[in-house]
């Protein structure tokens, strides 16, 4: 490695570290969001599988909490760290498939300064460890590709095993990697060859825990998500979502040069034909199928975390292979050069925004209700109602509320959810003794209030009305209430609308 090249990998190492440590410090004082809560629940009762995601976002939350304790950093630290690894396979990904340490270096960091990334490993959700087990995916594709060693194939079953851990949606990896085959004469031969065959046998091992587990709760899991592929209404209206959603969370720079960079791979010819189909496949695969569900259902941004790997070493090629005329040269250039800085701020601006409401003059925004700010005050005047009537269990309608009520208020405390039994069945039944005494009952203030509650119990009486503020905005008010004197069964066992 030349000097010049030293210098880059050395600044590049700087760069994505200082990020890193950036993302740890912003995941210590920034709440933990209502599905981080449900996750960190799922952590402290590890299975093979849960009814919304294969069980991976426990795994990753487990291990962060038995370093730093059940903290928000905890919670987080591992996810955030996994970003070091990730880089590593972009960057050796770029190096063999479009050669030079410029562009493995440019691919790396444009990742670590998209929002998918900072704030994707930040909120732990699956897909985080799915971006991670996407960018080895890619990697080990690239060693078939670059070795022709048919052991690579190992690896890269195991890649695809971690990723099917992580969320269903890495099944399209299997028709990415057999269209890229398919389309470069010299790879058909793996056809023939039991390597490729032996990696899909890994990645299936891998996976069984998520089969054993959907086998033994009526396959629930794979009915709740894999139903979501179905057009029932025809509404066009969520595909005008999917690219601004994704300039925001690409940051536009790295959109425009990963928009060029896949224009130049497709019509220009940069790169060999292995490289140019194994991005593209990557890619164009699991972004058509998006396209087809939102014919009928909004998708969520954070979804196309398997495609930001191939995307951002399209962006490395553009900004740095690519013969663009002049004004395409400036523009990548222009791209090239602020795309950190403009990534940096966003993300910055974010968690300023989130953890305060100053930018928006403490107005609502799209942060609001998702990330438990006030949360630890609210949980505190909840123990406090719960301990002045000697209420023995916190009921909640919904697993968010569930989820933040377990994480604030004080460890040990019950807290159930009294509908969708399914979400907790790993976790077992709560103890009779809790249900039978005195109950408080959180929820959010509804004109109706809750007659639900008349038909469970006796007594239902409000004792107090909470707000969940961020500054001087109110988030959310909570009606309290003390349930006394069950009828039956506390908890609503319907089974869910899969299992029927």
């Amino acid at each position: 490695m030349g000097g010049a090249d030293a210098r880059i990998v050395r600044n590049t190492v700087l760069l994505i570290l200082a990020l890193v440590a950036l993302r740890l410090v912003a995941a210590a004082f920034t709440p933990i969001t209502f599905d981080e809560a449900y996750y960190w629940m799922w952590s402290n009762n590890l299975a093979g599988g849960y009814y919304d995601h294969p069980p991976m976002v426990a795994y990753v939350i487990r291990a962060g909490t038995m370093i730093a304790g059940d903290t928000e950093l905890g919670v987080r630290l591992v996810s955030i760290l996994l970003a070091l690894p990730m880089s590593y396979a972009i960057y050796r990904s770029a190096a063999i498939l479009f050669g030079g340490a410029r562009v493995a270096a440019t691919g790396a960091v444009l990742l670590n300064v998209t929002m998918m990334a900072s704030v994707g490993t930040l909120i732990v959700t699956p897909d985080a460890p799915l971006l991670v087990a996407s960018s080895f995916v890619l990697f080990f594709l690239a060693k078939v590709l670059e070795t022709g060693r048919g052991v690579w194939w190992l690896a890269v079953g195991a890649a695809v095993g971690a990723a099917l851990l992580s969320k269903y949606t890495a099944m399209f990896f299997g028709a990415g990697i057999l269209i890229w085959l398919a389309c470069v004469p010299k790879l058909r031969r793996w056809f023939l060859s039991p390597w490729p065959y032996l990696g899909g046998l890994v990645a299936l091992a891998l996976f069984s825990p998520v089969i054993l587990w959907n086998a033994d709760h009526q396959w629930v899991s794979f009915a709740k998500q894999l139903g979501r592929a179905k057009i029932e209404d025809f509404r066009p209206v969520f595909i005008a979502e999917l690219i601004p959603t994704q300039i925001a969370f690409a940051t536009p720079l790295v959109f425009i040069l990963g928009a060029m960079g896949l224009h130049a791979l497709t019509w220009r010819r940069a790169g060999a034909l292995g490289s140019r189909v194994l991005i593209e496949a990557m890619f164009w695969t699991i972004v058509a199928y998006f396209v087809w569900h939102s014919l009928h259902a909004r998708v969520e941004a954070n979804w196309f975390a398997p495609v930001y790997p191939p995307f951002v070493i399209a962006a490395a090629a553009a900004a740095n292979l690519v013969q663009w005329k002049p004004r395409q040269r400036r523009l990548a250039d222009f791209c090239l050069r602020w795309a950190a800085p403009v990534g940096i701020v966003m993300f910055a601006a974010l968690i300023v925004q989130a953890n305060t409401g100053w930018l928006s003059g403490y107005r609502r925004d799209a942060t609001v209700r998702s990330v438990g700010v006030g949360w630890r005050e609210l949980a505190a005047e909840i123990e406090a109602v719960r301990a002045r009537h000697g209420a023995t269990c916190v009921l909640a309608q919904d697993y968010g509320t569930t989820g933040w009520l377990a994480f604030y208020l004080p460890r040990g405390t019950c807290v159930v959810q009294q509908n969708q039994r399914i979400r907790w069945v790993n976790m077992g039944e709560p103890d009779p003794k809790l249900l039978a005494g005195k109950l408080l009952y959180v929820d959010e203030l509804r004109p109706d209030g809750h007659p639900v509650l008349n038909d469970l119990f006796a007594k239902v009486t409000q004792v107090a009305q909470l707000q969940r503020k961020r500054g001087p905005l109110v988030v959310e008010t909570y009606s309290v209430d003390l349930l006394e004197e069950a009828k039956g069964d506390v908890l609503d066992r319907s089974p869910p609308p899969e299992a029927r």
